[in-house]
């Protein structure tokens, strides 16, 4: 979770800032300077607590799932033959037909359901009611119909659009401003992996695995919102050295999915260890 945590805001803010690339070649070299900066402004804020950042970026998360679901919406009226991806017959005949390379193919999909892993570490930050209200109202529609926008995209330009489907969803005009919603949808999503690296540099201290940290409780009614400088530190400069070490998004997708990876099979192992030994599944006992 901490390397999740080093890698997620790095690939996060630098894939949305590459978006002006995209836009314009002339402006790639503003791509580093903008992550560092807006990497550092996050770690910056943290000492406020995950209340305050909650409260800021709130209604900047709506609007963004707002946007890239009515994207996607769109997309599909322009070409519903995408719906078709519905049937899970062309994704066996893809495995049929490609073997050990549709297989590999799945490095790739996993990476559509990351951040789900961190959702844990936002229970005692906001309780599960909070969550599962957001999932499945806003988050997961408006993630359903964007995907399928894309693929909407892809089919539409004949493949041209492969290389970056997202932000072919919206051109001209409307480029720049889903640049800068896809910015700061981003550093809020890093958010999560931020305050779960404190919730685990805590839990370390208190299990006598870590030296003792610097502690602050940032909110008077909610115990599990809490600020660690040294791990806040060791976590900005990580970041940063991150992006200038990988220098794009593509780069860093690699390690990326293998500290996700990693975090989901610790926590199923973790899982099924209570569910043996706490919960008596006898499907967990065979």
């Amino acid at each position: 979770l901490f390397a999740e945590g080093l890698i997620t805001p790095a690939i996060s803010v630098l894939s949305a800032v590459e978006g002006l690339e995209v836009a314009s070649p002339i402006l790639g070299r503003l791509v580093i300077p903008l992550t560092l900066i807006i990497l550092v402004a996050l770690f910056m804020v943290q000492k406020h607590g995950t209340g305050f950042v909650g409260a800021m970026f709130g209604p900047a998360m709506l609007i963004w799932f707002c946007t890239i679901g009515a994207l996607g919406l769109w997309w599909i009226a322009k070409q519903p033959l995408v719906l078709t991806a519905i049937n899970p017959w062309y994704a066996a005949r893809h495995l049929i037909e490609q073997g050990w390379r549709g297989f590999l193919v799945l490095g790739a999909v996993i990476l559509c359901i990351t951040g789900t892993e961190a959702l844990y570490a936002d229970l005692g930050h906001f309780g599960k009611n909070p969550i599962r209200l957001t999932w499945y109202l806003i988050v997961f529609p408006s993630l359903l119909l964007n995907y399928f926008g894309q693929g909407a995209v892809v089919i539409h330009t004949q493949g041209a659009a492969a290389s970056n489907p997202f932000y072919a969803l919206a051109t001209g005009p409307l480029h720049y401003p889903l640049v800068a919603i896809a910015t700061v949808a981003t550093v809020i999503a890093s958010q999560a992996l931020v305050s779960g690296a404190f919730s685990l540099a805590r839990q370390a201290v208190q299990l006598g695995y870590c030296p003792r940290l610097t502690v602050v409780h940032t909110s008077s009614r909610t115990i599990g919102q809490i600020y660690v400088p040294e791990i806040n530190a060791i976590l900005m400069v990580a970041c940063c050295g991150l992006v200038l070490a990988f220098r794009t998004s593509s780069r860093l997708a690699a390690a990326y999915g293998v500290a996700v990876i990693g975090t989901m099979t610790i926590t199923s192992m973790l899982l099924f260890l209570v569910a043996h030994r706490h919960w008596h599944w006898s499907l967990v006992k065979a």
